[in-house]
């Protein structure tokens, strides 16, 4: 347990509260390092989900932990794709093929400590197959795998994540945040004063090698919700409106 205290504080008041309150609790030796991994995954995997809700896409690949050096790298890839109403994903699948209503990239399932997913997420249009969306989005991460991203596509990267972190510092609580985080990931809160230097590392290269090793049909999940259709009975010869 980390706990990050930031303000107008006192120690020699402050200290004194805390052992009181978390003083009690007895002191136990650190956990042992992760030492289940899943195995690679080497081939492509689905499942269908039927329910009576909007349909939906999830495509989840395999990705190292967020201490992991290509951290930024996958930021820088997140932001090219659905960053924004500019970015690649936005374009091709919302604003002119109008395959998806939405499409989100995001990592961190079902924790960012330790190995997880990178996961896209779209809801597709009405009357669109889940299988012509992922065929549009197949098309945009093959191209970021073979072609380098701009120079604008990651000067904006570089420019909304430092914005993003800046701003998130912006207030007592950000910080507080920020700094327990970072300690309870890293094992040291300096970490978080280093990450805008990550940020400016991310090359071209960078985002087509992480795409090209990563962001490939073998190593992903692919996930679909189905819209379960209801047949009504037709009400008997010569009923009234809600008899049966």
């Amino acid at each position: 347990m980390v706990t990050a205290i930031v303000g107008d504080i006192h120690p020699q008041t402050l200290i004194p509260l805390l052992d009181a309150r978390f003083g009690r609790i007895p002191a136990r030796p650190p956990a042992p390092p992760l030492r289940t991994v899943e195995p690679k995954q080497v081939a492509a995997k689905s499942v269908t989900l039927v329910d009576p809700a909007q349909p939906q896409l999830l495509v989840a690949y395999h990705r190292p932990a967020a201490t992991d050096p290509d951290d930024p790298v996958f930021e820088a890839i997140d932001d090219v794709l659905t960053g924004g109403r500019t970015s690649r994903l936005y374009r091709a699948l919302v604003r002119d093929q109008k395959l998806a209503l939405e499409v989100e990239s995001f990592s961190g399932m079902p924790g960012e400590k330790y190995p997880n997913l990178w996961t896209v997420a779209a809801a597709p249009a009405i009357g669109v197959s889940a299988d012509r969306v992922l065929a549009a989005l197949d098309h945009e991460l093959e191209r970021l795998a073979r072609e380098d991203v701009s120079d604008a596509e990651l000067a904006k990267f570089r420019a909304r994540a430092r914005a993003a972190l800046v701003r998130s510092l912006g207030s007592n609580q950000g910080l507080a945040t920020a700094l327990a985080h970072y300690q309870t990931l890293y094992g040291d809160w300096r970490e978080l004063f280093r990450e805008l230097d990550r940020f400016d590392r991310v090359t071209k290269a960078d985002v087509r090698r992480v795409a090209s090793a990563a962001l490939k049909p073998s190593n992903r999940t692919v996930a679909t919700l189905v819209t379960e259709t209801t047949t009504e009975t037709p009400p008997p010869p010569g009923s009234l409106p809600g008899e049966r």
